[in-house]
């Protein structure tokens, strides 16, 4: 873990949102805190309407110096001016976009509850790992990253690591010192007011 005296913010777009409104939802949040990525975390399989959420995300992200990276679709990062992408499904693809996208993009994996995976997204060249989820999951087998997780992460491995999934202002208290970011999704977005909600966050890690 890095000498930074809190973990640092990342966001996870919801799966579907409504394109006339979330920008401005995303461009308040961001003009109230320091966020260093944005994930475009979209489930539709619709070309046309990725684009568009894609190219309105990464307008608001990059006029606050906000780093950009996409779920899963490797061909839209350079099309779109995305600065990486994010694999679901562990290190298994790392390697081989690492080599067709370059040093500079942000190439990020998902590793579930696995100290393996993450070791094997690191060995492919991982900017970053995520572990989760943390609590009431009943995605996948229901099992949970656990504490122990990144804990040993902290102490052995010098790729950032992010916690997300199921964060709740107790768990974000407990795992501030043993991470480098948090990632948050719908535990903002489904609030009434994002903004005040991830300041509610912020202030659990100190």
């Amino acid at each position: 873990m890095s000498d930074q005296t809190q973990p640092q913010i990342y966001l996870i777009t919801p799966h579907d949102f409504d394109i006339e409104t979330f920008p401005a939802q995303l461009n308040s949040v961001l003009a109230a805190h320091d966020v260093a990525c944005v994930r475009v975390a979209l489930s539709t399989r619709d070309e046309a309407r990725i684009i568009k959420c894609a190219d309105a995300v990464r307008e608001i992200c990059h006029q606050h110096d906000v780093a950009v990276v996409i779920e899963s679709h490797v061909l839209m990062v350079e099309r779109l001016g995305l600065d990486g992408v994010h694999f679901k499904d562990g290190g298994r693809l790392v390697r081989k976009i690492r080599k067709e996208l370059g040093d500079d993009a942000i190439i990020g994996a998902f590793c579930g509850p696995s100290r393996h995976d993450g070791m094997n997204a690191c060995e492919g060249g991982a900017d970053y790992v995520s572990f989760g989820p943390l609590s009431g999951s009943s995605l996948g087998d229901g099992t949970l990253a656990e504490r122990d997780v990144f804990e040993w992460w902290s102490e052995m491995i010098e790729v950032p690591v992010v916690a997300e999934g199921g964060l709740t202002l107790d768990i974000v208290r407990d795992l501030a010192p043993i991470t480098d970011f948090f990632a948050f999704g719908d535990e903002i977005w489904e609030t009434p007011d994002p903004a005040h909600t991830l300041a509610e966050f912020i202030a659990a890690m100190s």
